[in-house]
C-alpha cells in the first residue's frame, strides 16, 4: 500500500480472511489492509505491535473500527483480525 517502501500504491493480491481470537502464525495476514464487503465493526491488531517485550501481542491490544461502510477499505496495516468485536463479514486482506 502506498508511503511504504518497497510497495505498490495498490493490491497486487487478495485472500478471505477468518476472523479469529487465536494469535499465532496461522492467523497472521501478514500485514494487510482489508476491504469490508459487508460493513459492520473490526476489531484488528495492527501491524508490529508486540506486547512490550517483543513477544506476540495480546487480544487486549487491538484496536476497534466502528460502523464501516458496505464495499469499503480499512486503510491501515493489519496483522491479525480478531473475531471477538468484529460485526463486519466478507473480509478480504489486500497487500
Amino acid at each position: 500500500m502506498g508511503q511504504f517502501n518497497n510497495q505498490p500504491d495498490f493490491g497486487t493480491s487478495a485472500k478471505g480472511i477468518i476472523k479469529s481470537d487465536t494469535i499465532d502464525n496461522s492467523t497472521n495476514i501478514g500485514g494487510a489492509c482489508l476491504f469490508i464487503g459487508t460493513g459492520g465493526d473490526v476489531r484488528v491488531i495492527l501491524a508490529g505491535v508486540t506486547d512490550g517485550n517483543g513477544n506476540k501481542p495480546g487480544l487486549l491490544d487491538g484496536v476497534t473500527f466502528k460502523n464501516l461502510p458496505s464495499g469499503s477499505f480499512l486503510p491501515v496495516i493489519c496483522d491479525y483480525v480478531l473475531s471477538a468485536g468484529t460485526t463486519a463479514s466478507e473480509l478480504l486482506a489486500i497487500k
